[in-house]
């Protein structure tokens, strides 16, 4: 384990957050995946977030925007991330506070269990982008490498060598590696 587990589910929940927004890169055409409350239904039960789910357009709004902001954990420079962690901190008053629920043992939560989603999930990755900060591991958040794709990556190797997104990315780049190098081979000969 790279951080403590609620570091990292925290980090897992924002990246799959953010990946369900569309693609920005060119001859990327993956679509957004996050808009009805089904769709938040499934994220909110895939990903264990806790507490107030309302289940309501309203919420899935306001989850909606988040979105673009969370990506910035991934793209700002430390001290760009420091500013956003503590803007977003101190828009939801947090209060960090050591909780136990759940049999997942002692973590932090710094909203109460009724705060809205969107602010819960703020914040949660908030306090997880701290101690990725304070570890100086803000390299393990990165943007897949394929050249369609522009999905968040959470590193969590032990050597640092976690390149690709989830979406299968990396089957697709191996594949493409093997195939031009068989294709040298075979013009060689």
């Amino acid at each position: 384990m790279v951080f403590a587990h609620d570091t990292e589910v925290a980090l897992e929940g924002a990246a799959a957050l953010v990946n369900t927004m569309p693609g920005s890169v060119p001859g990327d055409s993956s679509p957004d995946t996050l808009t009805t409350v089904e769709q938040l239904e499934t994220l909110f039960a895939a990903q264990r977030w806790t507490g107030r789910f309302d289940r309501d357009a309203r919420e899935l709004a306001a989850v909606r925007a988040m979105r673009p902001r969370l990506r910035e954990l991934w793209e700002l420079d430390e001290p760009g991330v420091v500013e956003l962690v503590n803007t977003l901190l101190a828009e939801s008053r947090a209060v960090p506070q050591l909780v136990d629920h759940d049999d997942v043992g002692w973590h932090i939560h710094a909203t109460a269990p009724d705060a809205p989603l969107a602010q819960r999930m703020a914040v949660e990755a908030a306090i997880a982008a701290i101690d990725v900060v304070r570890t100086g591991e803000l390299g393990r958040l990165r943007i897949c490498e394929a050249d369609d794709c522009d999905d968040v990556v959470i590193d969590l190797s032990r050597n640092r060598s976690r390149r690709f997104c989830e979406g299968g990315c990396a089957a697709r780049a191996h594949t493409a590696a093997y195939r031009a190098r068989a294709r040298r081979a075979a013009t060689e000969a």
